[in-house]
């Protein structure tokens, strides 16, 4: 299997998350048996990150190792820092199941059929464009009826204002102050 390749940010990342984790295999003074790597394997199918602790003092077959279980079971090295080794494996079958369960509460459209709002598409409403076309052209001749007995109105008395709020005689001065009686110079 080929050894899986991660960027230099995804490996940052992953260090970082490795930080507080504890060794879970033990690589023993037999080396690197079937067992082993069966181990390893179990553990990354359910971590996908781990660390593996080497109990070899020889650099060179600890590095051996490393390239033998990356090769093997399709992972990627993220560190190797003295006699621990910290191993990564995706497990894409838990992210294709994550990915699902989030597009599974979507609601499926065609690019053609207009936006449905979520209440009433729980009401069960569809929408269609010809549907859609038909209300708003209802909704244009109903305006327009409306606003031409408003215009015949309008045409008849022009003397009406078009709020229909009735005008009080008298200025503002007089309206605010009240009316007053005329100054007639005494006291």
């Amino acid at each position: 299997m080929p050894k899986l390749d991660i960027t230099s940010q995804e490996r940052s990342a992953l260090r970082a998350a490795a930080h507080p984790l504890r060794p879970v295999v033990l690589i023993g003074d037999r080396g690197l048996s079937e067992s082993v790597l069966k181990e390893i394997d179990l553990n990354l199918n359910s971590h996908q990150l781990i660390k593996v602790r080497v109990a070899d003092d020889d650099r060179e077959a600890r590095i051996a190792m490393l390239e033998t279980i990356c090769d093997t079971l399709s992972c990627a090295l993220v560190h190797h820092l003295g006699k621990t080794l910290i191993i990564y494996r995706p497990d894409t079958a838990a992210e294709r199941a994550v990915i699902e369960a989030e597009n599974a509460t979507r609601a499926l459209r065609k690019p053609s059929e207009p936006h449905t709002p979520k209440k009433l598409a729980a009401q069960g409403v569809t929408r269609t464009r010809r549907t859609e076309k038909a209300k708003r052209a209802a909704l244009k001749t109903e305006r327009l009826e409306a606003a031409a007995p408003k215009a015949r109105r309008a045409a008849v008395s022009p003397a009406r204002p078009a709020h229909a709020i009735p005008r009080r005689a008298g200025s503002a001065m007089s309206l605010r102050a009240g009316r007053r009686a005329p100054n007639t110079g005494k006291r």
